[in-house]
């Protein structure tokens, strides 16, 4: 039996007909929201009300759980010295309700998930939710900016050079370098609840 496809997609600054092109593209039906906020001040076309309205109108449905998956995090224990912690994230109920949703999602219908960020290495679409299904039955793809789709074994190889890691490793087996690559990119790019913080820094985390 064929594995189901989990997409993923940042919709950077897009233009909204440019962006259901490439959902289109890969036959996507369904964009499953999982920005915490869905609202963007510099690429309003991607707010949630007329984003829902843009996709119905091309036949697609929209799902949020942002409320679920999401970066920014209401629960004070996903916190330490005021930054999210995506392995504390992992284990709310919550999130976990919001994972079961979206692997009954995929089975019935294509599904993107969707956030700000253009690369998916910058955004918690995978380094949160797709580290979480990767040793799922899933074929996990990222529709990057020019839209190819990167087979999520690609992005680890990608994110591993990013952070300067070897791919092999006499004391590490190559998962558990990947594991750790995930948590030393989770730390990075994690919410840091301050009010220092410019707004513009936080759009990869909605």
């Amino acid at each position: 039996m064929t594995a189901p496809i989990l997409y993923t997609i940042g919709h950077s600054n897009h233009e909204i007909a440019t962006f259901i092109d490439l959902l289109e593209r890969h036959d996507v039906k369904l964009v499953a929201d999982v920005r915490s906020s869905p609202y963007s001040g510099y690429n309003s076309q991607f707010n949630r009300e007329p984003l829902s309205a843009a996709l119905r109108s091309r036949g697609l449905e929209y799902l949020f759980l942002g409320r679920e998956l999401g970066a920014r995090r209401d629960e004070p224990e996903c916190y330490v010295d005021q930054k999210v912690k995506f392995p504390l994230v992992a284990r709310l109920p919550l999130f976990r309700q919001g994972i079961d949703h979206l692997r009954q999602t995929i089975v019935g219908s294509r599904t993107a998930l969707l956030c700000a960020e253009k690369d998916p290495l910058a955004c918690h679409r995978a380094i949160l939710i797709c580290r979480y299904l990767r040793k799922d039955d899933i074929d996990i793809r990222h529709i990057l900016e020019d839209g190819v789709a990167e087979q999520n074994a690609d992005a680890e190889s990608r994110l591993l050079a990013l952070l300067k890691m070897p791919s092999r490793s006499l004391f590490q087996s190559k998962d558990e370098l990947i594991e750790e690559a995930y948590d030393r990119q989770g730390d990075k790019i994690a919410f840091v609840d301050s009010p220092a913080l410019p707004s513009e820094s936080l759009e990869h985390l909605l």
